[in-house]
């Protein structure tokens, strides 16, 4: 069960959260997958980089932040970071099929995605604000504070955010079950038929079967 907690709702009231899950297969590379991410690296390049801030759901986010009490440009959510990187010629990481996947969508859509391996994750989950001195190992960052950051928290501690996600229950050669969450600030239209091409590529790039899709 995911839940978002009074507080972000009564800042944000437009929010919804995607969830997408799956069984997935693990590989380290896929060569259409790359074709594809390349056809979305040329398309995004050719964007003025002092444009990105006005996409559409880019917008909604970083406004989101701003209501939040945090400066969008200092804690960059995960979309607008992308689009960025492309823009400035740095291209994407390749890591294995399923966080390049996350990446693709991400950048199709311009939502930030937060990706997990799904057994990892403990009991409920609620997206509220990180608490006083709160942090955890972010991915690539070291340690991150999460205070009054958006953050999705299980029974056990947050463990991710728009702006970057913890080791604890990151993907690794593991991982077999997939738990997205993808965060529409804005409450943007379309959003049904956005998570169903979203799923999409995860059958088409890494096996995905018995996917549910749900929007809280």
């Amino acid at each position: 069960m995911v839940s978002i907690s009074d507080t972000i709702k009564s800042l944000v009231p437009e929010i919804k959260l995607g969830l997408i899950s799956a069984d997935v297969v693990f590989a380290k590379e896929n060569i259409f997958l790359q074709q594809t991410i390349s056809e979305e690296i040329k398309r995004i390049s050719g964007i003025p980089i002092d444009t990105v801030k006005d996409i559409p759901q880019i917008h909604s986010s970083r406004e989101a932040y701003k209501a939040l009490g945090k400066e969008p440009a200092r804690y960059r959510l995960s979309a607008e970071a992308l689009h960025r990187r492309i823009i400035k010629g740095k291209g994407i990481y390749q890591i294995s099929n399923l966080v390049d996947t996350i990446n693709l969508a991400s950048v199709k859509t311009a939502y930030s995605i937060g990706g997990y391996d799904e057994p990892k994750i403990e009991g409920n989950i609620i997206f509220d604000l990180g608490k006083a001195g709160e942090d955890y190992e972010a991915i690539g960052r070291g340690k991150m504070n999460i205070e009054n950051l958006p953050v999705f928290r299980d029974e056990k501690s947050a463990f991710g955010s728009p702006t970057s996600d913890s080791i604890r229950t990151m993907i690794t050669e593991n991982t077999s079950k997939i738990f997205l969450i993808v965060i529409n600030f804005g409450g943007h239209s379309g959003f049904e038929d956005e998570l169903n091409e979203i799923s999409e590529l995860f059958v088409r790039f890494c096996s995905a079967k018995d996917v549910n899709i749900i929007i809280v």
